[in-house]
């Protein structure tokens, strides 16, 4: 006789809405274990990111003059199933409070649609593990601040098939994640605001089937007529207009946050790794997708990712070049100081608002 399955999600309405268990099973299949490796390469990749994690964020933080007091960062080499893991915890901390809303206490939802919501959660989470290299997570538990994750398999399989000095790219990839730790550990404000950015959109979403239907029909309304807003997906088309507005407010902040990170990742590295420009063309390489790929990536907004990162970068070059890094360093001051979509388009509307006051 098997013993009673005992339920350790204290409560939690997230649990209720997803199958989180086959959103990692489903995640990992679909991510496979990428390259095989030796235990010495791997433990050598770990020994290299021990050593060069700290000195990225020393050379960061002297480049952007941003300062962060507690833990050093530090790395946590991973598998892609470890990674989906981390990140589906995360997701269901912010999930919470939408899974209340959605699924008060004593309500439930079926089996088969939690698996549902599992499988899709988690394939998207699968793909997306074979693809990113380092990730610095805002929302890790205080203890946890300085963490940088690294995807192992990703990282060597990189390094193979483009043919890279290994501890030039590590150090590379770690001056952009250690960038993003600088950016949150020394602006107290930004975590909050990030947060609460993510919260007011969920709260924005429905489920009660005639709104869905109503925002269908406003989509295909705008298309008709040729009114709905330019360079958007089919996804953007199904926002309602108050979802649409915080989507903008927070890609301009994710533009910024990116580009920064390239731009810091680019000029820093101009001085210390030997042959940049071949790095950052195999880069670019390894984010190009054709066919069906493609589709998928522009279905799930993963090549608005690549675009926010030259925004983003293009914005910071503009500021610096008109009014220095400490010029630059005003957008962490407060959250005001944050540029508009329009502003990352327009860097010179920034300065006139922000940095020539």
């Amino acid at each position: 006789m098997g013993a009673a399955r005992v339920d350790w999600s204290m409560g939690s309405r997230a649990v209720a809405l997803v199958d989180w268990d086959t959103a990692h099973d489903a995640g990992r299949r679909l991510a496979g274990p990428g390259p095989q490796t030796t235990a010495a390469a791997r433990a050598r990749l770990r020994e290299d990111l021990a050593d060069l994690v700290p000195r990225a964020e020393s050379l960061v933080s002297d480049f952007t003059e941003l300062r962060v007091d507690g833990y050093r960062s530090r790395p946590w080499v991973m598998s892609r199933g470890e990674w989906i893991g981390a990140n589906l915890n995360g997701l269901q901390r912010l999930l919470e409070p939408l899974a209340q809303r959605l699924l008060p206490e004593g309500t439930s939802r079926s089996g088969l649609r939690r698996k549902a919501f599992g499988v899709q959660i988690g394939g998207l989470l699968g793909y997306v593990s074979k693809k990113v290299l380092g990730q610095y997570d805002a929302f890790l538990p205080p203890d946890d601040e300085g963490i940088v994750y690294f995807v192992g398999p990703n990282v060597v399989e990189a390094e193979a098939r483009f043919a890279l000095a290994p501890r030039d790219f590590r150090l590379w990839i770690a001056l952009h994640e250690t960038t993003h730790r600088l950016q949150f550990g020394s602006t107290p404000w930004l975590r909050a605001f990030l947060h609460r950015r993510i919260d007011e959109y969920l709260g924005t979403v429905q489920v009660d089937s005639r709104q869905l239907l109503e925002q269908l029909r406003r989509a295909i309304e705008e298309v008709r007529r040729g009114t709905a807003p330019k360079g958007v997906n089919g996804v953007m088309l199904l926002l309602t207009p108050e979802q649409r507005e915080l989507f903008k407010r927070m890609q301009a902040m994710m533009s910024l946050l990116e580009g920064h990170a390239s731009w810091v990742m680019n000029e820093v590295g101009a001085a210390t790794i030997h042959d940049l420009d071949r790095m950052r063309r195999s880069l670019k390489q390894r984010r190009q997708a054709g066919g069906m790929e493609k589709t998928f990536q522009r279905a799930i907004g993963f090549d608005q990712k690549v675009r926010q990162y030259d925004a983003g970068e293009a914005f910071v070059r503009g500021v610096v070049g008109r009014v220095g890094v400490q010029g630059l360093n005003r957008i962490w001051e407060r959250e005001e100081h944050l540029p508009s979509i329009d502003e990352i388009g327009e860097p010179e509307r920034w300065i006139a608002r922000v940095a020539g006051a």
